[in-house]
């Protein structure tokens, strides 16, 4: 059995808004899952435990990524770019939802083709996914004609995730409502394209549309990159509970806008942050933690707040086990300090200034993949590893 303990934290954010941080300083690892949290003594129980000295920086779950169009592999052909996914996990990023493929080069558009893209990209990053990230692709993306066995056959072979309703033939509320309702008998969480056309193909969407059709997640709120009014937002908060996506490719006035909104409601839980990158935008390694530092800095939400909308607002929408820190669930862990430079002495006081802080380690499922981050600024203090 393989054990690590990372000791000497600074502060734990554990991604659950009702108890966002705790004043342990200790996780023990075993076999890739979080197997105790508390104080320094349990360095003592495991004295052949591989041990990190976390140098007094914070501990966060491995942030989420709500809203990515990857294609295949580690490449787009939307930015012609490679190594997007590697980047994202530089980034902090240790999970990936797919919310559809639609830059695949002849993406098929009959019932057969769309099946077999979604099943084949499905296995494909399950099999493979740069530096370990838990990439879940193979998004289907709605056209007509798809019937119960089609979703009976993805459910069976591991397709869960439908991508953004509106990006394929299957547009208006009438068309997707039956076939959202499909999915969802067969344990599928939907995406559904909110807001003005994105790409060629793709069509506006409303927020009656919205609530008519019913999906999981409310794709892009803000805008993808193109928003609905905030009136239209506010419906989709007061009349649904359905998640509300906030992306970094979006619009910044409308990020404050429903921002500022769903916390006079007391309704942090509905939002979670996604990319929708690649995309005409480009490709964002930093989206995530950016958007973080935005709704910290900027609209007025607690660092540890915004980070649980990164990460297990995420993970209880979709139903992962990742994204909160606690005993029982996957190490997925990332190490944050205040940049090189920055006013915050911490990672949450440089965050809350708006200041991208360091990633100075970064461990999925137990495992550390990343050390020092390419991408980030660096951190006062790095981590130690070894007693």
């Amino acid at each position: 059995m393989k054990e690590l303990v990372i000791t000497n934290i600074g502060t734990i954010v554990t991604g659950k808004l009702t108890d966002p941080v705790t004043d342990s300083n200790t996780i023990v690892v075993k076999d890739g899952v979080i197997a105790e949290i508390g104080g320094p003594d349990l360095l003592g129980k495991y004295p052949a435990a591989e041990v990190v000295d976390a140098m007094g920086v914070t501990v966060a779950p491995g942030l989420i990524d709500s809203h990515c169009h990857p294609c295949v592999g580690d490449y787009t052909f939307r930015q012609k770019t490679d190594a997007l996914i590697e980047s994202e996990v530089h980034g902090g990023v240790t999970t990936i939802i797919s919310a559809g493929e639609p830059h695949f080069p002849g993406r098929p558009k009959d019932p057969a083709g769309v099946k077999a893209q979604a099943i084949f990209l499905s296995k494909c990053f399950r099999n493979n996914s740069p530096l370990g990230a838990k990439v879940h692709g193979g998004a289907v993306i709605l056209e007509k004609g798809l019937a119960e066995a089609d979703f009976e056959e993805m459910a069976r072979e591991g397709v869960w995730l439908v991508g953004e309703v509106g990006l394929g033939t299957v547009k208006s509320p009438e068309d997707a409502a039956p076939l959202v309702a499909m999915a969802k008998r067969h344990g599928f969480k939907v995406h559904m394209h909110t807001g003005g056309t994105s790409i060629p193909g793709s069509s506006s969407v409303s927020a009656e549309d919205v609530i008519r059709a019913d999906p999981d997640i409310a794709s892009h709120c803000n805008g993808g990159p193109t928003a609905v009014s905030m009136a239209e937002v506010e419906r989709i908060i007061r009349e649904s509970e359905i998640a509300v996506e906030i992306v970094q490719c979006g619009n910044y006035r409308m990020t404050n806008g429903i921002i500022r909104l769903i916390t006079e409601l007391g309704m942090e839980h509905r939002v979670i942050f996604g990319n929708d990158a690649p995309s005409g935008t480009g490709v964002i390694p930093l989206g995530i933690i950016r958007n973080i530092c935005y709704v910290s800095s900027v609209c007025g939400v607690a660092p540890h707040i915004a980070i649980a909308m990164a990460t297990g607002n995420t993970a209880s929408v979709f139903g992962l086990d990742t994204g909160v820190i606690e005993t029982g669930r996957p190490a997925d862990l990332i190490c944050l300090d205040a940049p090189i430079g920055s006013v915050g002495k911490t990672a949450l006081e440089a965050i809350g200034a708006g200041d991208i802080p360091g990633i100075t380690c970064i461990m999925i499922d137990g495992e550390i993949v990343v050390g020092k981050s390419r991408n980030t600024p660096p951190g006062n203090r790095e981590p130690k590893i070894g007693r």
